[in-house]
Formats: structure tokens, sequence, C-alpha cells
């Protein structure tokens, strides 16, 4: 009974010790050493890195909320500069203020893609009406939509096919991406602004000095609202500009199942 009662005793202690040492583990996490190493990572990153790809920098077993209690004192950190840390859909990246942006420009000018009105306001019914066909495409919009304009915004990584309504010709499924929120420094759906400020925002990533995006988005916005566009407003005939002027070949049928086919999942 005595034995027993020691080996009770004995157990006791060595949890405690135990427990003991997993708090000293913790309590013993270099904290400014990790948010050097984050800071480092995320400056030589091009690309957004997720909570998992950055518990990859370290030996030690982070929590998230450890995680995100340093970066949050990251961000804090680069208040008030030129550059800012910020959480997007597909982790954290580095990027250069708004308001800086036009003066890094003028390092390294290029042309912006140009897209029609066409082509923004599909992007806009597929923002704010996501899931949805190119027949429900063509329903808001009054007018035919081209295969290039879809294709325009598959090849900037902002829409992808997501599946396949079960109707009758199963026709694609559109929704925006992770890139499309990256590009626009969203976190989620949820942070949209209103339609009538999407342009605004579009244009930071994209610039047409053809086009007043705001102001396509803008009559997209009460054209949506009663459901119908003006089918005498534009044609969607012509062929989609996608890059530096570069025009998109109209796609016959064939080529617009095959296409269809490279991206399904």
């Amino acid at each position: 009974m005595n034995n027993m009662s020691e080996n009770t005793a004995e157990d006791t202690e060595m949890d405690a010790d135990a427990g003991a040492e997993e708090q000293a583990e913790a309590g013993s996490l270099d904290l400014a050493h990790i948010k050097h190493v984050l800071e480092t990572a995320l400056l030589v990153t091009s690309e957004p890195m997720s909570l998992i790809a950055l518990k990859k920098l370290f030996d030690e077993k982070l929590d998230n909320d450890t995680l995100r209690k340093v970066l949050d004192d990251l961000k804090g950190d680069w208040e008030g500069r030129g550059v800012e840390l910020v959480s997007v859909a597909s982790g954290w990246r580095f990027r250069a203020r708004p308001e800086s942006q036009k003066f890094l420009d003028r390092l390294d000018p290029q042309k912006p893609p140009k897209y029609s009105r066409a082509v923004l306001e599909t992007l806009a019914i597929i923002v704010y009406k996501q899931p949805v066909t190119r027949g429900d495409i063509e329903e808001i919009r009054g007018v035919t939509v081209s295969p290039g304009i879809l294709k325009a915004l598959e090849a900037r990584g902002w829409i992808d096919i997501i599946g396949h309504r079960e109707v009758p010709g199963r026709p694609e499924i559109f929704a925006t991406t992770r890139s499309f929120l990256d590009d626009l420094n969203l976190r989620s759906l949820e942070e949209l602004p209103p339609l009538t400020e999407l342009g605004s925002l579009v244009e930071q990533q994209t610039t047409n000095p053809d086009i007043d995006l705001a102001a396509a988005l803008s009559a997209q916005s009460a054209s949506m609202a009663e459901g119908v566009m003006d089918p005498e407003e534009e044609s969607d005939d012509a062929p989609e500009q996608v890059t530096d002027g570069a025009e998109e070949e109209p796609a016959d049928e064939a080529e617009e199942e095959t296409h269809a086919r490279a991206h399904l999942h």
C-alpha cells in the first residue's frame, strides 16, 4: 500500500515537472528573434505567405495566436513608413503604400493591361453575383458575352471555373480567385467595397486611359439593380485587349470547349 502511494506521488511529481518544462519552453521563445525572421522572409518574398508557410521557418512549435501576435507587432513597427505589412486572402506580405506606388512606377514604367468596358462590367457581375454561369452574365448584361472576355479575366488570374451547373449543357460556373483578393489587398469577399467603389479599387491594379472605370462600374451598378444592360450600349463582338494592346482573337465554340476543359477542377 505504501509502495502504491509512493508511486502515485512520484507520478504526480513527474507530471508537474513535465508541465513546468513545457511552460518554460513556451516562455523561452525569443519573440524578438521570431519577429526578425518573419520580417526578413516577408521582405524577400514577392508572394503572400500563409501562417502554415511562416511556421516552417522555425524549429519551435509556434501556435497561430503567438504567430499572429508577432505579426501584429511587426505591422505596428512599420506604421508611418513607405512600406506596410498587410494581411490578404493568401497570407501576409509587405507592399508599398498606395500613395507611394506612383513614384515607384517611374522606375519601371510598363503599359498596364487594357480591358474594355465589357470586360470590366463582366468582372463586376462575377464579383457581386458569384457563382455565376456565362448565361447568368448574359441575362444581366442583355448582350452575348464573347469567349475573349472570360479568357481575359482568367488570364489575369481574377476568375476561375469552379464547377458546372447540373442543368442541360452543364454550363461552367465562374467565381473570383484568391489572386483577385490579393491584388486588391483584401482578405475575404466580405471586405469588398460597394459596387460603385470597386472601380477605384481595381484602377490601382490596372489602368486604362481610354476607360473611366469608376464610371463604367457605376453604370453597371445601376444596370444590375434594374436586372439588364442596354443592348445598344456596347457590343461584345470586338476582340478584347488583354496585354499591352495585343488583341485576343475571338474563339469559336471548339476553342472555348478546349479552354474550359483546361481549367476544370
